[in-house]
């Protein structure tokens, strides 16, 4: 019986492929990249052949039998599917170890030649770099010293850097070892379907590409609120706050694909060109138009420091300087322990005239409507909310809602979530969803001001919506979030 997830003869297949997850034994590895792995090779989108080589430095170095186990651990609790059956056996054949430290790469030297062995003919490589931080310039320079970066791909995970000279540092020496057509700086969020959905919704509908601009558009939300906190992140969350953890990383890129000019053409050198120039166009970012908050409580956190001015929500005023949207604000917010977890981009239209209404009927004028809400949710939707006329022997409007759906309109088993699209991106070669050196510097360059003089932190109840003060920065508007009253 044919697997209902397995690739459709249109589906793309990599080459064959030696993948290494440096920091497998970590969080990241066992709660997406393990069980995105095994979707992956049970979907049919996997390469042919392939070998995945776990690494870890030597202190927390497993045997092969080991890294299967912990392997079949987080598929079980994280995966989609069981681990079990034919894909199952297929995959953990495939996984081995080898340790690496930088004085000793010998475990993982051996590991790779054993796996590229046992596939022949020259498989690909990728080396994934689930690490901290601090670890990325030590794992990059160890590649590059063993050869085992030669015509190889890099994926890089977030914060890519903290600040501009921080990134130019961190470009220079990833750099220094690939090029940048072998680096994928990831973004899970960016391998949403929401996010091609946008190119989509834009380019090929008539309905709202000659609509998509300042003329019609009065201004943009982009909301990406989590009711968790820092989850025993103290150590992490202190040395980054919200603004760059979610702001930079996630927020300004989705910014990027709602913003961006049509490209000429649906491939990764137009797409990632047209991103850019959006980045370009940022104008540096005013203190003044940003609330920086902190939810009660964060303090007494483990491991955070009683005085600490470090921003658990960050909601900003941003805008653009291009012909397309000069003149219309931008408005981010994210932050921890918030009232709902949500992923939400909102485009807000003009308001036409209403005198030729009663004045009976504008009851319904300053409700949620006039608007496009693109929802990131997994699988996400549309919604268009306009106003209608109320039935009844009088002229009164009331707010309506056109909705569609992923679930249920697709067979979502045919789905990715973000990581499993890129990683195959990234085997594929296909640089579309990822960022340039060149964008994320011009972005820390607009954040410098903030990032001089960030404004005192406020604080704000759990299960709020963030400080009072946000209703200031955005008004005359309002949050899309809260959804109603």
């Amino acid at each position: 019986m044919t697997d209902p997830t397995s690739a459709t003869p249109a589906d793309p297949r990599p080459d064959d492929h030696v993948i290494v997850l440096f920091g497998a034994t970590g969080d990241l590895a066992r709660r997406k990249l393990l069980p995105g792995l095994f979707h992956l090779t049970r979907a049919g989108l996997m390469p042919e052949h392939f070998r995945v080589v776990g690494s870890a430095p030597a202190a927390d170095a497993l045997s092969d039998e080991e890294f299967r186990a912990h392997a079949r651990a987080a598929v079980d609790e994280f995966g989609r599917s069981e681990p079990r059956g034919e894909a199952w056996e297929a995959f953990e054949a495939a996984l081995s170890f080898g340790s690496a430290d930088p004085d000793d790469p010998q475990p993982l030297l051996a590991a790779v030649e054993a796996a590229e062995q046992e596939l022949g003919g020259g498989p690909r490589r990728l080396f994934h770099l689930a690490v901290p931080p601090v670890a990325f310039a030590s794992v990059v320079r160890l590649l590059g010293d063993t050869q085992l970066a030669e015509h190889a791909r890099v994926i890089v995970e977030k914060p890519f850097g903290t600040d501009l000279p921080s990134a130019q540092e961190l470009n220079a020496t990833i750099h220094a070892v690939f090029d940048e057509s072998k680096i994928f700086r990831i973004d899970h969020f960016l391998g949403k379907e929401s996010v091609d959905n946008i190119l989509a919704l834009r380019f090929a509908n008539g309905l709202f590409e000659p609509v998509w601009n300042r003329q019609h558009i009065s201004h943009v939300q982009i909301d990406v609120p989590e009711q968790i906190g820092i989850e025993g992140r103290s150590r992490f969350f202190e040395g980054t706050g919200t603004f760059r953890d979610m702001i930079v990383t996630h927020l300004f890129q989705l910014m990027g694909f709602v913003a961006m000019e049509p490209p000429a053409a649906l491939e990764a050198h137009a797409l990632r060109d047209e991103k850019e120039r959006v980045f370009q166009s940022l104008r540096p970012l005013d203190p003044a138009q940003v609330v920086r908050g902190q939810y009660t409580g964060y303090r007494d956190e483990p491991g955070v420091d009683p005085h600490s001015d470090t921003e658990t929500f960050a909601a900003l005023r941003v805008e653009l300087d291009n012909w397309r949207w000069a003149g219309v604000p931008f408005f981010l917010r994210s932050g921890k322990s918030l009232a709902q977890g949500r992923h939400v981009v909102t485009l807000g239209f003009r308001e036409p005239v209403l005198r030729m209404f009663p004045v009976d009927a504008h009851h319904a004028v300053g409700l949620r409507s006039n608007q496009l809400v693109i929802d990131f949710a997994d699988p996400g939707g549309v919604t268009s909310r306009f106003l209608t006329k109320e039935p009844g022997p009088l002229m009164r409007l009331e707010e309506a809602e056109m909705v569609f759906r992923y679930a249920g309109c697709y067979n979502e088993r045919h789905a990715l979530e973000g990581y499993e699209r890129l990683i195959l991106d990234a085997m594929l070669g296909d640089q579309s969803l990822f960022t340039r050196s060149d964008g994320i510097e011009n972005l820390w360059a607009a954040a410098t001001p903030l990032l001089e003089q960030p404004p005192p932190v406020e604080p704000y109840a759990p299960g709020s919506w963030g400080p009072d003060r946000i209703g200031q920065l955005i008004a005359p508007y309002r949050w899309s979030l809260p959804d109603r009253h």
